[in-house]
């Protein structure tokens, strides 16, 4: 698959670091062809002012942020706005939505916009609006003071349902285009981060338009009925949000995992109530976070909603259950995507003819093997490392070095800084020769 040389770098840069690309990512997928026919449908339904749900579950390195990242590029590109946070107990605790509310905004992304797409989104909408007032015929162009008050009573039209439990929302609004008219570019941005869900915005702004205070747990979930609103009318079909990382919950306080898996179930239940249409919701988590004594089964309702009979054999998992399982990483998958990714390197390479020679299928497969032998044969916790290994290690010096020949000038080796705590603990001593005594 041929990618542009800016969308090659993204992914190339993201390897390198060891990190997961946010773009591109059908460019060198392997094994979700499975999925592509129900998710499709999925998006399809909440493009058509529907709401999904959609647990991933995976142990770790089955690749569970890629897929939610390929989620999110293939809703892109049907024009979705999409946001991942990232759940932590620290940063993004999930029992508290209104700061999820405040990560999602700050990472609100579109197909031109890869991050913070508030302002142009809402810039947008109320783009649309005016035009729809001009459509009308009774308002001049240039007559900017009833353009303003029209569109006003448009956006409260728009509204109507959303303004019933946050009235704020759309007061908000309504004091931006106001600041924006009046070219307070000060109130306007403070308004908007207000409504974004940020602290400590500025008095001045909040009282432009009538507002007071900070946006709460409840508030969080009426204000995502005002984004959702504005996405649709500014040209969006809805908004694929993913909660990553759930299973983090476990790790918490005992009151503070009931609070999160609490918050999650009411997150579930107006998804499936209705109360968001546009909305895709994903979460991810580990199967311990699904099946363990820590995750949901805590919370019997949310344990049933989620239930779903993953005894039969993989090969008949249903895609459009409300929980689905990613096939483990095999050594052959491995290989795949290893290939793959020297395939869009050397799209754009300096040396394209050295890294084919150099970097053949057999070669990747060697060093497949490699990183997954110094892993204990755990090919499921390898992909990360071997990408980041293949990209920095072998193709960089391949397309850089006329001399450098992998087999004769490269040896394997991982350090404990640049792996996770889990590839770590699979690096362990896997024989009693290994095991250093400390006398």
């Amino acid at each position: 698959m041929s990618v542009s040389p800016q969308r090659r770098q993204e992914i190339i840069d993201a390897l390198r670091r060891g990190t997961v690309p946010r773009n591109s990512l059908d460019a060198f997928a392997v094994g979700l062809g499975g999925f592509e026919t129900a998710l499709d449908e999925e998006l399809q339904k909440v493009s058509s002012v529907g709401s999904v749900f959609k647990a991933v579950r995976g142990e770790y390195g089955c690749g569970k942020t890629f897929f939610a990242r390929w989620l999110a590029d293939r809703a892109r590109k049907l024009g979705f706005a999409s946001a991942e946070v990232q759940v932590s107990e620290t940063e993004t605790p999930l029992h508290r939505l209104e700061t999820v509310y405040r990560r999602l905004m700050e990472r609100l992304s579109t197909a031109d916009t890869p991050q913070g797409a508030w302002r142009n989104i809402v810039d947008g909408w109320f783009y649309a609006l005016e035009e729809d007032v001009l459509a009308e015929g009774a308002i001049d162009a240039n007559d900017q003071k009833a353009l303003i008050e029209r569109t006003n009573e448009l956006l409260e039209q728009r509204l109507a349902k959303v303004t019933n439990t946050a009235p704020t929302f759309s007061a908000a609004l309504r004091g931006y285009r106001q600041a924006q008219a009046a070219g307070d570019r000060a109130i306007a941005d403070g308004i908007l981060a207000w409504l974004a869900g940020q602290p400590n915005v500025a008095a001045a702004a909040k009282r432009f338009c009538g507002v007071k205070g900070d946006i709460d747990h409840f508030g969080a979930l009426s204000f995502l009925q005002g984004v959702l609103i504005v996405l649709r009318d500014s040209g969006h079909p809805g908004l694929l949000l993913v909660l990553d990382e759930v299973e983090t919950i476990q790790r918490v306080r005992s009151d503070v995992r009931d609070k999160s898996l609490n918050a999650l179930r009411q997150l579930i239940d107006e998804t499936d109530s209705g109360r968001f249409p546009g909305l895709y919701l994903v979460i991810t988590g580990t199967p311990a976070f699904y099946e363990g004594p820590q995750g949901i089964q805590r919370l019997e309702p949310l344990a049933q909603r989620l239930h779903v009979d993953f005894q039969t054999d993989a090969r008949f998992d249903n895609p459009r259950a409300p929980q689905i399982r990613l096939p483990a990483f095999s050594l052959e998958r491995l290989c795949l995507v290893g290939c793959k990714v020297r395939d869009i390197y050397q799209q754009h390479a300096q040396a394209p003819d050295r890294i084919a020679t150099m970097c053949n299928d057999a070669y990747v497969q060697e060093l497949a093997q490699a990183v997954a032998g110094k892993l204990g044969g755990k090919v499921g916790v390898a992909p990360r490392i071997f990408l980041k290994k293949l990209v920095s290690d072998i193709l960089d010096r391949v397309d850089q070095f006329t001399d450098f020949v992998p087999r004769e000038h490269y040896t394997l080796t991982m350090n404990d800084t640049e792996m996770t705590a889990v590839e770590r603990q699979a690096m362990g001593a896997t024989d009693v020769d290994e095991i250093e005594l400390d006398l």
